[in-house]
């Protein structure tokens, strides 16, 4: 099987490398990656490296992903969020390959407090909410077979990430405030990038079971909760570091206003690809407890 994936340096791209080599031959772009175009600020470039390479499998895990630079750019987001990964799915139609692609929690307006299944109405309250959701929707118009996998609050080992950021100003400040009213589950890259090699494999087999899945981390927590156990986790297994932050204080999002809006609920119902897929989400703390433990 031949591989081709964009977006090779992110988070997921830099896990997928990883899951993907079981699979067969892996070609791994950027948008830097000279030999081949992997720059979705050009749709005909990425078409092109498409053609010539005639993949099985395309993974995209390239994205515009500054979601706040977003607001300020509209159009540089629709193109690579939405016109790039539409046009590589019409190239994965022509060839008859699979197209794997990423997309948010945020094509949601993140009212209530129930999670959401692929069925939901969606309501992006951003432009990259409403990017991402175009991105979906032309890839499924292209007519090519495809997984689509929404997913949240994705952190990795690598790069830097909430825990990360929660551990350096626990360390610099006695007084930390964190956003309380905005509820999710952390979500590790490299438990998406396992269950999307666990999909494909599926798929050569089960190829009508493609189509629209939800895929993050079991159990819900919030950014207040998350950066508690952070620190907790981290004053139990390295008592060395020196912990400042003695008072975590809750807030509304209200207190950090951004130029995008946050979705409050970004609960995602996994059911159907667990069914699907035979596959089990572990709890969110699991992940993120071994994120930690290689971090610290």
């Amino acid at each position: 099987m031949n591989i081709l994936l964009f977006g090779k340096s992110g988070q997921v791209g830099w896990e997928l490398q990883r899951s993907l080599a079981l699979l067969g031959h892996v070609i791994a772009l950027d948008f830097d990656s000279g030999d081949h175009c992997g720059d979705f600020s050009n749709p005909d470039g990425i078409a092109d490296t498409v053609r010539k390479l005639q993949p099985d499998v395309i993974v995209n895990a390239a994205a515009h992903t500054a979601v706040d630079k977003a607001e300020s750019e509209p159009d540089f987001a629709r193109l690579l969020n939405a016109t790039t990964p539409g046009r590589i799915a019409r190239e994965a139609k022509a060839l008859g390959a699979l197209l794997v692609h990423y997309s948010t929690d945020y094509v949601f307006d993140g009212s209530g407090d129930a999670p959401r299944s692929e069925e939901a109405a969606t309501g992006p309250l951003s432009v990259y909410g409403a990017t991402k959701l175009e991105g979906e929707q032309l890839i499924r118009q292209s007519g090519c077979q495809h997984l689509i996998l929404r997913t949240s609050w994705v952190y990795a080992a690598r790069g830097g990430n909430f825990a990360k950021t929660m551990l350096r100003l626990a360390q610099e400040r006695e007084r930390l405030t964190v956003i309380d009213d905005q509820w999710g589950a952390p979500t590790g890259a490299d438990l998406l990038a396992d269950v999307t090699a666990h999909a494909i494999r599926h798929l050569q087999t089960h190829p009508d079971d493609g189509g629209l899945y939800h895929c993050v981390a079991g159990g819900e927590t919030n950014w207040f909760s998350y950066a508690n156990y952070v620190i907790a986790q981290a004053r139990q297994s390295q008592p060395a570091i020196q912990i400042k932050a003695t008072d975590i204080a809750p807030v509304p999002t209200s207190a950090y206003p951004t130029p995008a809006r946050r979705p409050l609920n970004s609960r995602l119902d996994c059911s159907r690809l667990q069914a699907t897929f035979g596959l089990t989400l572990p709890h969110w703390q699991q992940g993120v407890a071994r994120m930690l433990a290689e971090i610290l």
